[in-house]
């Protein structure tokens, strides 16, 4: 159990240190020596569960996912409309905090990294079309009425509009305040007749 709980301890450690060396020193300086460095271990520790630099890049994009998801989840579930629910989603993807913020510079990051990579660009497009099949599911839930059509280019346009900020606040975060970018999804959603209460009464 001890050493099950040392592996457990061990692999949360590593994955940290790859995520603060990502969204801490960019792409360019994501090294196994950099990890080792964060991690406070050697490299051949790194290396022993991230054989490359690719390794590196693929968990810190499956982190993204799975940290992202599991809050979108949580969010649908707390939700008590579809429209609340699709507000929610979008609003944390933005970078309003610290964390978001990370999480847009590492799937910056890794777009960078991808572009010429068969296996990164695959990671990329499925957990990219796994957001925007969800979006789309929340804006026809939100808007019952709708065509298919419509549906999918609501969300698209929801989609780029978030994260198109998202990147602009993770590198400029003074002149993208989590008040304007708030104040922009609201004014999206009350534009395609999507803010909680529209129609409704």
């Amino acid at each position: 159990m001890s050493r099950t709980a040392d592996r457990s301890a061990q692999g949360e450690a590593l994955s940290r240190a790859v995520w603060s060396v990502l969204a801490g020193q960019g792409l360019e300086r994501l090294t196994v020596r950099a990890v080792a460095t964060a991690a406070g271990c050697t490299t051949g520790l790194v290396m022993h569960r991230f054989p490359n630099r690719q390794a590196l890049l693929l968990h810190a994009r499956q982190l993204l996912h799975e940290m992202t998801r599991a809050r979108v989840e949580a969010l649908e579930a707390e939700a008590a409309t579809p429209r609340v629910a699709l507000r929610a989603v979008l609003h944390q993807g933005m970078a309003l905090d610290e964390q978001t913020r990370q999480e847009a510079i590492v799937w910056m990051g890794f777009l960078a990294a991808a572009v010429a990579d068969d296996q990164l660009i695959e990671e990329h497009r499925r957990n990219n079309r796994a957001w925007r099949e969800r979006v789309e599911r929340l804006t026809a839930a939100a808007a019952p009425e709708w065509t298919a059509a419509r549906v999918s280019a609501v969300a698209l346009a929801l989609i780029t509009m978030a994260e198109g900020v998202a990147v602009y606040a993770a590198a400029d975060p003074a002149a993208f305040p989590p008040a304007d970018q708030e104040s922009m999804l609201d004014a999206a959603l009350v534009a395609f007749e999507l803010a909680d209460g529209d129609g409704e009464g």
